[in-house]
């Protein structure tokens, strides 16, 4: 028998949200992972593991991995944390192994990167324009024409971007997009991007690349609230969606990957369906998040975290579909600014079959706030749903909203 692949993992994320991957690749794949604290849930699934200082720091992270290399060579490197997949392509390109393209992977980690490349490769895509103040921005508004978007050039899943109508609206959003940030996002000196507004709906495309060929396996499409900001509020997978055989987008998804030269790896594309036809927004150089690869998984059978690790390792990703379902997830916020959370949790009786994971994402105590204050972090719950239907799924998650109680108090100002 074939030993299995030894894979290395940097760090893992939140266990809500990313465990299904590891549950996934565990018994195919010997698993050695980097973290900066002694693993605990992720024991059921790794052989080996090396906790470090920190796991943001590329040099560091290359020479474990060369120690570590030369104890039990390693077979591929794995990462879906959108802070560290720069400092993995470091270690894959010090070990000489599938996505160690340093240059290929910042052309997806920096937005502005993004729009330079496929703007040289004629790729549709809204017009981009890197701004330094708030009088460049309203500048360049002014030339594009209103409604612009305002969208911060180091972050993914939405954060910071922002619809403005006229320059009252940019005025006043500017330091939304220009100071929103995460605490391990990089640092640009000129960080904002002002972009024509594509109209039309969003959806994202999950990609394996195995030496250059790309082969999509999960298209969601995008639900969006709290206007005008760009929450990311749910998804739906439909394993019949007609788009996965629209031939113009399956070319705009190729083209793209060709303009930033992406070779091996899995990406999440974000594309704007308009009436002149789709429209790339970003490629990210990693796994979707907000669950959206797990429905794709529960919808077709094609297991996401199985084709990431095998382009990591330089196999050919093996993705079957087994089944035609649909999928959705929804998540859940509290109304008002400022509240304290005192209980959460889902009513499970009477709900409906299709309704998949009921999962609450904070304890009593928490301080939480709806968007645009509370964006990714404000999320209180979360629910998925599997169904022969989009109605059904729809259903599905519309139950699981209704079976969720939360009650909470204003939180006190200092002072007061």
């Amino acid at each position: 028998m074939t030993e299995r692949p030894h894979l290395l993992v940097v760090a893992t994320g939140m266990r809500l949200f990313r465990e299904y991957i590891l549950r996934s690749i565990g018994p195919r794949y010997r698993i050695h992972m980097f973290l900066h604290a002694e693993p605990t849930w992720e024991k059921d699934y790794i052989e080996g593991w090396t906790v470090l200082e920190t796991t943001l720091e590329a040099p560091l992270l290359v020479e474990a991995a060369r120690a570590l290399h030369e104890k039990s060579p390693i077979d591929g490197v794995l990462c879906w944390d959108e802070a560290r997949i720069l400092q993995t392509a470091h270690v894959a390109e010090a070990l000489g192994l599938p996505g160690g393209d340093v240059a290929m992977v910042n052309r997806c980690r920096d937005k502005h990167l993004t729009r330079k490349a496929l703007a040289e490769y004629g790729v549709p895509q809204p017009a981009s324009f890197l701004v330094d103040t708030v009088d460049d921005a309203l500048a360049t508004a002014a030339e594009v024409g209103y409604p612009v978007i305002l969208k911060p050039r180091a972050l993914a899943a939405s954060l910071g971007v922002v619809k403005v109508n006229d320059p009252g609206e940019l005025t006043e959003n500017w330091e939304f997009a220009h100071d929103t940030t995460v605490p391990e996002a990089p640092h640009y000196d000129v960080k904002v991007l002002v972009e024509e507004f594509a109209d039309g709906y969003e959806i994202s495309i999950d990609s394996a690349v195995f030496q250059g060929q790309v082969t999509p396996f999960c298209l969601a499409r995008k639900e969006l609230g709290y206007p005008p900001y760009a929450e990311e509020v749910g998804h739906y997978v439909d394993a019949h969606d007609s788009l996965l055989v629209d031939q113009e987008l399956m070319k705009v998804l190729a083209d793209a990957h060709a303009a930033i030269a992406f070779t091996d790896g899995v990406t999440h594309t974000e594309i704007m369906m308009t009436a002149d036809g789709p429209k790339v927004i970003e490629i990210n150089a990693r796994i979707g998040g907000d669950m959206i690869p797990y429905l794709g998984l529960q919808a077709t059978g094609a297991d996401p975290g199985l084709a990431a690790a095998a382009v990591a390792c330089g196999q050919a990703p093996e993705l079957v579909p087994d089944r035609a379902m649909c999928g959705g997830v929804r998540f859940f916020y509290v109304d008002e600014n400022e509240t304290i959370l005192d209980s959460v949790s889902f009513d499970k009786a009477d709900l409906p079959g299709t309704v998949d994971q009921l999962v609450v994402l904070m304890e009593p105590g928490a301080n939480t706030s709806p968007p645009p204050v509370g964006t990714l972090w404000g999320r209180i719950a979360y629910a998925t749903a599997v169904a022969t239907s989009l109605d059904d799924c729809r259903a599905g998650l519309d139950a699981a909203e209704k079976a969720l109680s939360w009650t909470g108090h204003k939180a006190e100002k200092e002072g007061s």
